[in-house]
C-alpha cells in the first residue's frame, strides 16, 4: 500500500520504525513546527498542504491507499482536514489517538477547555507558574503579567511571552517523576499548567505535582472526528497488517 502519515509525535516514529523496509510504500508528512525534526528511515516532507482540500489533492496526486494521523492530541484542525480529505478522497483513515490521563486521587487539577481559559483560572493573585503547553500558545499569558512564569519548551521561547519574570528552559522530554519533582521544589513552582496529552513521556510533571501537593490546571483534549483508531503504534501496526490482507 502508499500509506501517508501524519506525524510529529513519538507514536508516528514508532510507526515508522516498524513500517520501513516493508512492502509498504511509506511517507511521513511533519507540519514544519520544529527546528530540528528526527531523522526518519522513511520519504519525509515538512509543512501544510493547504488545508483539506490541499490534502485531498495530495493524496489523489500520490495515489495513496491509506492515510494516518499520527498527529499530537491537541492538533485539532490537521485532524479534522485529515478526515475530510479521506472521506473526499475515497480512502481509509486511522487515528492513531493516546487517551489522555485521567484524574487520580490526591490530583488538584482545575480542567479547563482551551490554554486561553487557564489564564483566568490562575486567579488574580501573583504566583510562580510552570507553563509547558508549547511555545506557539504562549501570548496568551501575557494578559497575566504579575505572575512569575518558568516556561519549558522544546524550541526557544524568542519573544513569544513580553512579561516581567520569565524563566525558559528548552528541553525535550520524557522527563521522569523523580526528575520532575526535583526540578519544582528547587524551582519553588506553586501551580502547573499543561495540556492533558496522555501517553507516558510527559506524565511525570503531573505525578510530580500530585506528590507534591502542586495544583495543576490542565487544558482538556479538543473533540475530533470520529473516524477508525487505535491507542498507540503497536495497535496501528497491527491494523494496518489486517487492513493490507483485506
Amino acid at each position: 500500500m502508499r500509506i501517508l502519515i501524519l506525524g510529529g509525535t513519538g507514536e508516528a516514529s514508532a510507526l515508522v520504525a516498524g513500517l520501513a523496509g516493508t512492502v509498504h510504500a511509506v511517507t511521513l508528512s511533519l507540519a514544519g513546527r520544529t527546528a530540528a525534526p528526527r531523522v526518519e528511515p522513511v520519504r519525509t516532507r515538512v509543512g501544510g498542504f493547504g488545508g483539506a482540500e490541499g490534502l485531498a489533492a495530495w493524496l489523489r496526486a500520490e495515489a495513496t491507499d491509506l492515510l494516518v494521523d499520527a498527529t499530537h492530541p491537541f492538533a485539532a484542525r490537521i485532524g479534522v482536514n485529515a478526515a475530510v480529505a479521506a472521506q473526499s478522497v475515497g480512502i481509509k483513515i486511522l487515528a492513531v489517538r493516546r487517551p489522555p490521563w485521567t484524574r487520580r486521587p490526591g490530583d488538584l487539577w482545575t480542567e479547563v477547555a482551551s490554554v486561553a481559559d487557564c489564564v483566568a483560572a490562575l486567579g488574580p493573585v501573583p504566583r510562580r507558574v510552570f507553563v509547558t503547553v508549547g511555545r506557539l500558545e504562549l501570548p496568551v499569558f501575557a494578559a497575566a503579567p504579575q505572575h512569575d512564569y518558568v516556561v519549558r519548551t522544546i524550541e526557544p521561547v524568542g519573544d513569544a511571552l513580553p512579561v516581567p519574570r520569565l524563566t525558559t528552559i528548552a528541553a525535550r522530554g520524557p522527563f521522569a517523576q523523580a526528575d520532575e519533582a526535583r526540578f519544582m521544589r528547587e524551582a519553588a513552582i506553586e501551580v502547573l499548567v499543561t495540556k492533558n496529552s496522555g501517553g507516558e513521556a510527559t506524565y511525570g510533571k503531573v505525578a510530580a505535582a500530585r506528590a507534591l501537593t502542586v495544583p495543576v490546571v490542565i487544558v482538556r483534549q479538543p473533540e475530533k472526528p470520529e473516524v477508525a483508531r487505535v491507542a498507540d503504534a503497536a495497535q496501528a501496526l497491527a491494523w494496518i497488517e489486517a487492513f493490507s490482507t483485506r
